[in-house]
């Protein structure tokens, strides 16, 4: 479903009585909400919650943008976090959780220090706080960000890459099959393939600096979870991002990488629902 927030169009989805505490998951660099494990979200509902879930700006079936500058960001994480106070005023949504990973962790940080009025609480998953002297992804990792340009760009090639990518910077402790692997990377790319879109959005990342003095500014009740096997986010960023939020409850999940399969999902419900409980 298309909805107008922040004066573009986002894709979004609801699931769960309007009328339960509402809970906002916001998706990473150049990921699409059919990438959300519907375990995780079936969860949520079935404790009780109303989820809405959306593609970010430039990605899935959201509006996307045009920048002839790049690296010159098109937009910044403060424009992404104003999406998603939108995207509550055109749902008639208050107030909400928001748990957000990777650059949804990002945006969903400056929603809680910007927006503390619509924030319930805040979940950051595998997130950072862009601090610059924390420690690079690994370089396996940073290739899946850089890539190569001149690889082939058809359809099998690009799936193929993102199976390979997939697969460094996933959960060895929640490992997932090629086959697996390869059926999210052709859903996704079937909806929508757009790598200029993941290129604005990294230009929004690199272009908000040091989020540290924001962080201090947030008040709400704060879970940050992390993974202990993360190679594309050091856990480093993690335990940084706990550290600067006051009163923020760290957890690192042995065997977590930087993704969430349908088994690591169910761990972290039985964290997260009851998080989410106490501040409801």
């Amino acid at each position: 479903m298309q909805i107008k927030a922040n004066n573009i169009n986002l894709e979004y989805e609801t699931f769960g009585e309007s009328g339960h505490p509402a809970v906002v998951l916001i998706r990473g660099l150049g990921t699409q909400m059919i990438r959300w494990p519907r375990n995780l979200i079936d969860g949520f509902v079935e404790a009780g919650f109303h989820v809405v879930v959306f593609d970010n700006r430039d990605v899935g079936l959201s509006q996307k943008f045009d920048s002839p500058n790049l690296p010159s960001p098109a937009y910044s994480m403060g424009d992404m976090a104003q999406d998603v106070v939108g995207l509550l005023d055109a749902l008639g949504i208050a107030k909400a959780h928001i748990f957000g990973i990777s650059m949804g962790g990002m945006i969903a940080q400056v929603v809680a220090s910007d927006h503390s009025e619509r924030t319930l609480s805040l979940v950051s998953v595998m997130s950072s706080t862009n601090n610059p002297d924390l420690p690079p992804p690994s370089p396996a990792a940073m290739a899946t960000l850089t890539g190569d340009r001149d690889a082939p760009t058809d359809r099998e090639s690009v799936l193929q890459q993102s199976v390979a990518s997939a697969k460094v910077i996933g959960s060895p402790g929640f490992p997932q099959t090629d086959d697996e692997l390869y059926a999210q990377a052709a859903e996704s790319y079937d909806r929508c393939h757009c790598p200029d879109g993941i290129a604005r959005q990294m230009a929004a990342i690199m272009s908000t600096g040091d989020r540290r003095p924001a962080l201090a500014r947030v008040t709400c009740p704060t879970l940050v979870i992390h993974g202990s096997d993360d190679q594309l986010v050091p856990p480093e960023a993690g335990k940084d991002t706990a550290a600067n939020i006051e009163g923020a409850e760290l957890w690192m999940i042995d065997g977590m990488g930087h993704d969430i399969p349908r088994a690591l999902a169910d761990v972290m419900l039985e964290r997260v629902v009851p998080f989410f409980r106490s501040v409801t």
